[in-house]
C-alpha cells in the first residue's frame, strides 16, 4: 500500500525484505507505467550487520533519503485468555508448549529493535534531504498497530506489547532526534483491521489480502475492514505535512471506540 501510494506520486522507492521472488512479484505488478520507480533489494533488516549493508547500498546510489518506512513484521502465536479459574489460566498462558521466551524474544527483535537500528542507521541519509530540499524534512514513518493501544490482549500478548513498544519507541526517537538539532521527523501509525497476509489466510498472486465487509458489520463503527486507500492517504499525509512530529496517527475505523483502550 504504501510503496503503490509513493512511486505512483513519483517516487523511487526501495523495497526490502528477505524473500526475492515477492519483492521481484512487486515490481513487475506495480511497478510498470507509473511515474515513479520500485527497486527490490533483498536484505534481513532484523539483523544489524545486513542493516549497515543496506546502509552502504543506498549510500552508493542516492544522497539521501527522503522517507524512511519501517513496515516489517511477524505474526505471534495466540492463545486462550478466558479461563474460570487461577489454575487454568495458568495453564493457558503459562503452560502453554508454544508459550516460550523465545517468542518473545523474536517479536521484539522484528517489531521493534529493528524500527531502531533501521531508524538510527538512516539518520544520516534522512537529515541530507532536510539539507538538500529547502521546506522539506526527512521523515520516518513506523507502522505499529492498534493491538498496541486497546486494553485486551487479542489474544497475541507478544504482538500487542511489541507494537506497544514501537509507538513508544517512535516517540522517544523524535525527540530525542530533535533535542540534537536534527530535522528529521519521526511518527508512528496505528492501522485497525486490514487485509494483510498477517490478517487473513495468504495472498494471492498480486500479493493483496482479501477481508469481507460482512464479517465487521456492526463490529467496528466504520463497518468493514481498510482498504489500501485509507492507508495510502496516511502514509502521504506523514510523509508531506511538515508540522507532524512525535506522533501517532490511528486509522481503524473507530475499532478503538469499540474495543476500549
Amino acid at each position: 500500500m504504501a510503496t503503490q501510494a509513493l512511486a505512483r506520486h513519483g517516487a523511487k522507492v526501495y523495497i526490502v525484505g528477505r524473500t526475492q521472488e515477492k519483492l521481484e512479484n512487486v515490481v513487475e505488478t506495480y511497478g510498470k507505467n507509473i511515474p515513479g520507480q520500485i527497486i527490490a533489494l533483498t536484505y534481513d533488516i532484523s539483523q544489524k550487520d545486513q542493516i549497515d549493508a543496506l546502509y552502504q547500498e543506498i549510500s552508493s546510489r542516492e544522497k539521501c533519503l527522503c522517507i524512511l518506512i519501517n513496515n516489517a513484521g511477524i505474526g505471534s502465536n495466540t492463545f486462550e485468555t478466558k479461563a474460570s479459574t487461577a489454575e487454568e489460566m495458568k495453564s493457558n498462558l503459562f503452560g502453554h508448549p508454544k508459550a516460550t521466551f523465545e517468542e518473545w524474544t523474536s517479536m521484539y527483535q522484528t517489531l521493534v529493535a529493528q524500527v531502531y537500528f533501521m531508524t538510527t542507521a538512516f539518520l544520516p541519509l534522512l537529515q541530507h534531504s532536510t539539507e538538500r530540499h529547502h521546506g522539506y524534512s526527512g521523515t520516518v514513518i513506523n507502522i505499529a498497530s492498534v493491538s498496541g493501544m486497546i486494553k485486551s490482549a487479542q489474544h497475541h500478548f507478544a504482538y500487542s506489547a511489541a507494537k506497544a513498544a514501537t509507538i513508544h519507541l517512535s516517540r522517544m526517537l523524535s525527540s530525542e532526534i530533535a533535542d540534537n538539532g536534527l530535522k528529521i521527523r519521526v511518527n508512528s501509525i496505528s492501522p485497525g483491521v486490514f487485509p494483510s497476509e498477517l490478517t487473513t489466510e495468504g495472498s494471492d498472486d498480486t500479493q493483496k489480502s482479501y477481508l469481507s465487509k460482512e464479517s465487521y458489520e456492526g463490529r467496528i463503527p466504520a463497518g468493514r475492514p481498510g482498504k489500501d486507500e485509507d492507508m495510502a492517504s496516511t502514509i502521504l499525509f506523514c510523509a508531506a505535512n511538515q508540522y507532524l512530529n512525535g506522533q501517532n496517527l490511528v486509522v481503524d475505523g473507530g475499532y478503538t471506540l469499540a474495543a476500549g483502550m
